[in-house]
This record gives structure tokens, C-alpha cells and sequence, in this order.
């Protein structure tokens, strides 16, 4: 083999080494900062395939806030309440300021750190509105200045 073959050779193996520890690298960055999405029923039973989050392990959790379980510390701005699916319910624990659309009731995403098989301590809480929220500027608005569109004749018969 002549002595620029070979240096090709190598450039070539030092490009490929380097392109595979580059992608290796930042899958590996992603897998630690991703976070899965559970139901509760998903979280005390498993998905469909099996899998169950393991404990200290970050995720997120999304269901209803069950009526009458939110308890909030009087001393501190500790809260904790109890979501809910179709089946088991599961305690979230959260310290700090709710949004102002939770509620009872409510549709909520917490993301946090599992803490044992039924708990998860949320470092952020996101409440869900439906999709035909409006806030009540925006709706009051609308009330006092809108009509309905008036077309013609000849735009209802579609001609231009």
C-alpha cells in the first residue's frame, strides 16, 4: 500500500470513528432528557407493551384532578392532589404557585420524578382548557362589537 493510500485510509477511519461518536453522544444527551407521557392507569399498571417507569424516573402524567382531593398546606406553598383517569388514581405533590385554570375537575399535565408506585412530585404543573375556551376580554369583546358576516345573493350562489 503507497504511502498516500494509506493516509487517505486513515483520514477516512478518523471521519467515520468521529461521525459515529458525535451521533452516539447526542442520542445519548436525548435519552437523558426525555421525558414520557403517562396516564395514571399507565402508571400503576404499565403500557400496553409492558413497560413501567422505574422510580426516580422523570416523566410526565396527564389526567383529571379528582374532586374534593386537593390539600394545600397552610404554612407553605405545598399542594397535593390526586389525578385520575378511567382507573387507578395517583398523588401528585407539587410546591409552588398552580396556574390559574386548575381546578377540581380540570384536565392537568405535571411533570416530575416518580417517588414510589402511586406518587409523583411535579416541579411544574400545567392545567388544559377544552377548545372552545375564550378568554373573557376576548368574549366580551365579541358581544358588544360583533355581527354575523352579511353576503349577497350572488356571493351565496358562489358567483364571483
Amino acid at each position: 500500500m503507497n504511502p498516500r493510500r494509506k493516509k487517505r485510509l486513515g483520514l477516512a477511519l478518523a471521519l467515520v470513528f468521529g461521525v459515529g461518536a458525535t451521533i452516539g453522544l447526542v442520542l445519548y444527551a436525548l435519552n437523558q432528557n426525555m421525558d414520557l407521557f403517562y396516564t395514571p392507569t399507565e402508571l400503576v399498571n404499565g403500557k400496553p407493551d409492558g413497560t413501567k417507569p422505574e422510580l426516580g424516573q422523570r416523566l410526565r402524567i396527564g389526567g383529571m384532578v379528582v374532586t374534593d382531593s386537593v390539600e394545600r398546606d397552610p404554612e407553605s406553598l405545598k399542594v397535593s392532589f390526586r389525578v385520575a383517569d378511567i382507573g387507578p388514581e395517583v398523588t401528585v405533590e407539587f410546591e409552588g404557585i398552580l396556574p390559574d385554570l386548575f381546578r377540581e375537575g380540570q384536565g392537568i399535565v405535571a411533570q416530575g420524578v416518580l417517588v414510589d408506585e402511586r406518587t409523583v412530585f411535579a416541579n411544574e404543573v400545567l392545567a388544559k382548557h377544552d377548545e372552545e375556551y375564550m378568554p373573557p376580554e376576548i368574549a366580551e369583546a365579541m358581544s358588544k362589537g360583533h355581527r354575523p358576516l352579511e353576503y349577497t345573493e350572488q356571493q351565496k350562489q358562489g358567483s364571483y
